[in-house]
């Protein structure tokens, strides 16, 4: 439980540099790099991933192309603790039936019930966030689409490093080849201005790719040893990180209905340690 919450608070750490940055796509493809680079030295010690393992790597690293092109147009047009809640909320309980449809991976009554009560908390904090400062129409849908492939990557990762026979070697390959595919993609989109865009974005790139790095291969370790469902929601208590943060140091405000939100995710987590 202590490694997913130290997880969590990594998660939202990188996020918020990607929110705060002026260019959300650079800035986002400058924190998948720094993973990826990061990862290589890991990779030349570690033992390839099993081969059952790989059609799961080559699949996670789409899935997480879409991710973080996600994650960058939905920052482009909503507050952090507006998109951070709505594309994490929903991601817990979408984990949870997936994992339970395609794996037959349950938990206990009060396991649920920690998973729908962090799911609620989250989506509760998104929409009390959303009627202090609306966002565009276009943010909510790729916040929203973002959560169905969180839940999806969720999944196949899950089941990838409990085949794989080491999670960090896992890991490590899915950033590397996330890596390759959003600077061929990013190559794509925005031409010459490439590489003028990263250079001073160094410091974005080995922060925000450790913190990415540490924090989910420390929950692919924890879906080694727990239900998905379980770790998948209790992550998501990075809503609370997120949102202190953005009322501390991005002076986003927080009101009842938020700080009712926030002790809901609470109490789902300890449904979930309890369960």
């Amino acid at each position: 439980m202590l490694v997913v919450l130290f997880s969590a608070l990594l998660h939202v750490g990188w996020n918020v540099l990607v929110r705060t940055s002026g260019d959300k796509v650079f800035s986002t493809l400058a924190v998948v790099l720094g993973a990826g680079l990061l990862a290589l030295p890991l990779l030349a010690a570690l033992p390839l991933p099993a081969i059952d393992s790989q059609p799961y790597v080559l699949a996670s690293g789409v899935l997480h192309l879409v991710y973080f092109s996600l994650v960058a147009l939905s920052y482009r047009h909503a507050e952090l603790s507006v998109a951070y809640p709505i594309m994490r909320g929903a991601a817990p309980a979408l984990a949870a039936i997936a994992a339970l449809l395609f794996l037959g991976e349950t938990t206990t009554t009060l396991g649920w019930l920690g998973v729908a009560l962090i799911s609620l908390g989250a989506l509760s904090l998104a929409v009390a966030a959303w009627r202090i400062s609306p966002m565009h129409a276009g943010g909510l849908v790729f916040a929203l689409g973002n959560a169905g492939v969180i839940a999806a990557y969720t999944v196949v990762d899950g089941q990838g490093a409990r085949l794989s026979g080491n999670a960090l070697s896992y890991t490590g390959w899915t950033f590397v080849l996330t890596a390759i595919l959003l600077l061929l993609t990013t190559r794509l989109m925005r031409g010459q201005q490439l590489w003028g865009a990263l250079r001073p974005m160094w410091r974005t790139a080995v922060l925000g790719g450790a913190g990415t790095l540490g924090a989910y291969s420390m929950v692919l370790w924890a879906m080694g040893h727990a239900p998905i469902a379980a770790v998948a929601a209790l992550r998501e208590s990075s809503i609370v990180f997120a949102a202190i943060i953005g009322v501390v140091f991005l002076r986003e405000r927080l009101g009842h209905a938020r700080l009712a939100a926030i002790a809901m995710v609470c109490v789902g987590a300890v449904c979930i340690k309890l369960s």
